[in-house]
């Protein structure tokens, strides 16, 4: 079944020049599994194909049970140089969560994994 990563994991991001980072966090090592062999590189670059102009990179953290993905070309150069009126990478996280990934039919989401049910 296919479901958001809302539904299963908590994000984070910020921003250093023209780089995003993100950080994808796992409630546990069964849902960490899933977003190891979900969550690739090729997926997110086309996930964020209008916003990150570079390659994307991407390191598991498995001692957290944690992604850290690093969007590069992301911020229109970065904050001193863009004239976006968001919070640059500071939004980022919340465009990570709408992507969509399959999940195994057996695969229990835990009751505070994600930070809305069924939106």
């Amino acid at each position: 079944m296919k479901r958001r990563l809302v539904d299963i994991a908590h994000a984070r991001s910020g921003d250093k020049g023209d780089r995003c980072d993100l950080g994808l966090f796992a409630p546990d090592a069964v849902t960490y599994a899933v977003l190891k062999r979900e969550v690739t590189p090729e997926r997110l670059a086309r996930h964020f194909a209008g916003m990150a102009s570079g390659p994307v990179e991407l390191y598991p953290l498995d001692n957290l049970l944690a992604l850290k993905i690093v969007l590069n070309g992301a911020l229109s150069g970065g904050a001193a140089r863009s004239l976006r009126s968001d919070n640059l990478g500071k939004c980022a996280a919340a465009a990570l969560l709408r992507m969509e990934i399959e999940l195994p039919p057996d695969l229990v989401i835990p009751a505070n994994a994600g930070i809305q049910k069924d939106a």
